[in-house]
């Protein structure tokens, strides 16, 4: 099959303007997200703006199921690494809570202040702090760049210690940007100031897995071509790699509905990630 040349990079990695009512995301996570605070912080099971780091957005929320977590999930956002904050997706936190497991979700500093190596060291960081706090296996999930900063995770230069890695039992990367290197042909690149360098070393499309990794790749199936081809990229590679690897195509879902899942105890999403 031939494949079409790209020539618009911008839109081939362009979300809202790609999707019919496109432009009430983010703003249509917030009512969610709030709600789910607050009600998990009426029954003390929400520990709120827990510190991991030097940095002003080195900060995340962690989530506590009714009882003695089974384990930890770390839920790590998307925004091109370049915008929004943890307080969008609280709501995701709600499909491992109620099969007791503890939710993590952190924030992070943006491009440009920081790269997007820097972030990678932020988010292993931020696992490390609440892999302190909960006992168990970790389980990891991010959306968009947060499924490339999750996948970074478990690849061979992985900045998760030794310990933290043996407790690592899954890892579910949503609608990831797993190959850096077309970034660098999009007007994004002004703020996030890849070069051939940093795409190279930071790509997990590129690594090396980690010694018994499993990744699900996920993805919706009205999402850009783009995020389709990324999404397949990294299973295939990896599993020529040893890793054990899965890709997902979910019907009927676009790149901001894709992680609705989350917040569903019973939704395939959610049982594919405490797997």
């Amino acid at each position: 099959m031939l494949s079409r040349r790209i020539e618009n990079w911008d839109d081939a990695y362009a979300n809202g303007v790609n999707i019919p009512g496109g432009d009430r995301w983010p703003s249509a996570w917030v009512g969610p997200a709030k709600a789910f605070r607050e009600t998990l912080s009426g029954l003390d099971r929400a520990n709120l703006g827990i510190v991991y780091g030097a940095k002003p957005r080195n900060r995340f929320d962690l989530f506590l199921p009714d009882g003695a977590p089974k384990g930890l999930v770390v839920f790590v956002h998307g925004g091109y690494w370049m915008a929004l904050d943890n307080s969008y997706w609280s709501h995701l936190a709600g499909g491992p809570v109620a099969h007791g497991y503890a939710v993590a979700m952190p924030s992070y500093t943006l491009c440009p202040e920081v790269r997007i190596s820097e972030i990678v060291d932020e988010i292993g960081a931020a696992i490390g702090k609440a892999a302190e706090m909960v006992d168990g296996p970790i389980m990891l999930t991010g959306h968009s760049a947060g499924g490339h900063l999750v996948s970074r995770m478990v690849s061979a230069t992985s900045p998760l210690s030794p310990v933290q890695q043996a407790r690592l039992r899954n890892v579910v990367s949503i609608s990831g940007v797993h190959d850096l290197r077309p970034l660098m042909r999009t007007g994004m690149n002004d703020t996030l100031r890849l070069d051939e360098a940093e795409a190279l070393a930071e790509s997990p499309a590129l690594l090396q897995p980690m010694e018994r990794a499993r990744i699900t790749c996920w993805v919706g199936g009205g999402e850009r071509a783009e995020f389709i081809r990324q999404n397949a990229l990294l299973a295939n590679i990896w599993t020529g790699l040893g890793a054990e690897t899965a890709a997902v195509v979910e019907p009927d879902r676009h790149h901001f509905n894709v992680i609705d899942g989350l917040a569903d105890p019973e939704h395939p999403l959610t049982k594919t990630l405490l797997s």
